[in-house]
């Protein structure tokens, strides 16, 4: 979803109808809530200019340009395949990325032809055996939530790129052929966690390879020459905040980060140095920012995806950045069950709620089928860590000694507690083919607190584990009718190693376990994943080898209480085999 700078059209993607599964691209009037179908699918994204009046996607490789305020759809020659097409802020040419599979390229099409910006085909690392790359976010990217690999300049001359050759390096080119290399420690600072360029120059976030130090940098958009904004530090990893760094009107640097001192335990953000949120708001993400009726052009509030007290619910702040004498000001406007939440002129979309300044002022049409379960799950916070926690009975439940399931999803670094209808579905699903479904989130996942996500550093399997184990006894006091003697797990991904870990270690608690496509060796795992949770394997081999299960699952041989599924064994095959295991 897209809402243009001056907050006259929302640009986003649709199905054309009820029983049409493709996405299509639409576009709305924030205003009077008139909507218009652009392109049928199907798409499967779209890039739009600074005021959405041009958008630009692809179909089967193909190019394809649209004017959003025309509703008209052109095709655009090009010499290949076509990927991650971007106008230009005006909306005049569009950058795309052509071979991603192989010694990426960048080009740019518009008025004046269709052209290579940067690309280096057929030549290869002769140290590394790759192909070389440009555009492409690179390997290890998206476990800093860097999707991206270039950028367009807010004036669009100019283009900011990655290129990829064993290592990632950055690049600002002219579309008159000159170019600058951005300049930072790239041996010290390997990791790019972050880009932005949309006011002033970039701006950018580099960490170590162990990523317990960090700079924000600003760099010069003439010489590539980068300047120190901020630092970033902690003793166990850096988790820099999405939608950060950026540059506020008035010129200040926005920056999140986290504050461990003087009774502070808080993801925060600053601005130039001055905390902006109040030490209860744990900050996800900056969205955008929107204009403050009483407060200067300069200083907007910032609208932010955050939590404030309960860590199962997601809303929606505005924060003050203007700086007053009473502290930190934050509102709440809405709470969130999707993930949509765009900012544009003074209009905010929040999932499909349509905002204009404090006033919601419309929604935009959903035809999705309504929910089949209306769960009610029971939420709860126990222990003396406070674990968050939850219970879910079978609908019309009314007492009775209850297998217990565990649901563990994709594991650390995830939330299962929530409060969102749509994230519990499938877990009554679970419910009502008869069991108690128990979901905890233990000490290594977000939302709660730093010093909460961060303390299973180089610990994770037994702190984990024994927020589990503690959670599951402390439920019984409030909810008898778990059945502690039957109990199982299930998860996926490092959820289904937090399963397996849970019967293989434990199985005076956990009888048994599906694991789906479990991750049973951490050093199989990217790097800045398992270094973040667990070190450097160098000088961490004794913790790698506590959180490998390869040897105890193959020792456990084929009567394993472990059942490893991959992503072509349905639910009802897992369910008949945790049955049959409980039952026996």
């Amino acid at each position: 979803m897209t809402v243009g700078a001056d907050g006259a059209r929302v640009a986003f993607l649709r199905s054309s109808g009820p029983f049409d599964p493709e996405a299509a691209l639409w576009v709305s009037d924030p205003l009077t809530g008139a909507e218009h179908l652009v392109a049928p699918g199907p798409i499967e994204a779209y890039a739009a200019d600074r005021d959405v009046r041009v958008a630009a996607f692809t179909r089967g490789g193909r190019l394809f340009r649209a004017d959003l305020a025309a509703g008209t759809v052109t095709a655009v020659a090009t010499g290949d395949p076509v990927h991650d097409p971007r106008p230009d802020p005006q909306g005049v040419r569009i950058g795309y990325v052509t071979d991603p599979g192989g010694s990426a390229s960048l080009r740019v099409t518009g008025p004046d032809g269709d052209r290579l910006l940067a690309g280096e085909p057929g030549n290869a690392w002769r140290e590394h055996g790759g192909m070389i790359a440009w555009g492409l976010a690179g390997a290890g990217a998206a476990e800093f939530g860097r999707t991206r690999g270039w950028w367009w300049s807010p004036d669009g001359g100019q283009v900011l790129a990655v290129r990829t050759a064993g290592t990632t390096s950055l690049h600002l080119l002219d579309l008159d052929d000159g170019w600058v290399d951005v300049h930072w420690d790239r041996e010290t600072y390997p990791h790019l966690a972050q880009v932005r360029w949309s006011g002033g120059g970039p701006l950018i976030t580099v960490l170590r390879r162990m990523q317990q130090h960090g700079l924000v940098l600003s760099v010069d958009p003439r010489t590539g020459e980068t300047q120190v904004h901020a630092e970033l530090a902690d003793a166990r990893w850096v988790e820099p905040i999405p939608g950060t760094p950026r540059h506020l009107p008035d010129g200040r640097v926005l920056v999140g980060g986290e504050l461990a001192h003087d009774g502070f335990d808080a993801r925060c953000l600053f601005a130039d140095g001055s905390l902006l949120t109040p030490p209860g708001l744990y900050v996800r993400r900056v969205a955008g920012t929107l204009p403050r009726a009483d407060g200067p052009a300069g200083a907007p509030d910032l609208i932010v995806e955050g939590s404030l007290g309960d860590p199962a619910a997601r809303e929606v702040f505005r924060v003050r950045t203007s700086l007053g004498g009473g502290g930190p000001e934050v509102t709440r406007l809405t709470t969130l069950t999707g993930t949509e939440l765009a900012t544009g002129g003074d209009i905010l979309v929040a999932d499909d709620e349509v905002w204009r300044g404090d006033r919601r002022i419309g929604t935009l049409r959903s035809l999705r089928a309504a929910l089949p379960y209306r769960p009610e799950p029971v939420l709860e916070r126990v222990t003396d860590r406070r674990l968050p926690a939850a219970v879910l009975y079978p609908t019309g439940f009314v007492g009775g000694g209850l297998p217990v399931l565990v649901t563990l999803g994709d594991g650390p670094g995830f939330q299962e507690v929530r409060a969102e209808s749509p994230a519990w579905q499938q877990r009554q699903w679970w419910a009502d083919a008869g069991f108690a479904v128990v979901s905890v989130d233990p000490r290594g996942t977000p939302g709660v607190a730093p010093s909460f996500e961060k303390a299973v550093h180089r610990r994770l399997a037994d702190l984990a584990l024994a927020d589990l184990v503690d959670a599951l006894r402390a439920l019984t006091g409030k909810h008898p009718d778990l059945d502690l003697n039957r109990v199982a797990a299930h998860g996926r991904g490092l959820g289904g190693w937090l399963a397996a870990l849970a019967v293989l270690r434990r199985p005076e608690v956990f009888r048994c376990a599906v694991a789906r496509n479990p991750v049973l060796d951490w050093s199989t795992l990217p790097r800045p994943v398992a270094e973040r949770y667990l070190g450097d394997p160098a000088d961490s081999a004794h913790v790698y080898r506590n959180h490998d299960l390869t040897a105890e699952l193959a020792e456990a041989g084929p009567a394993s209480p472990v059942l490893v599924t991959g992503p072509e064994t349905g639910l009802p095959a897992e369910l008949i085999w945790i049955q049959r295991q409980l039952a026996a």
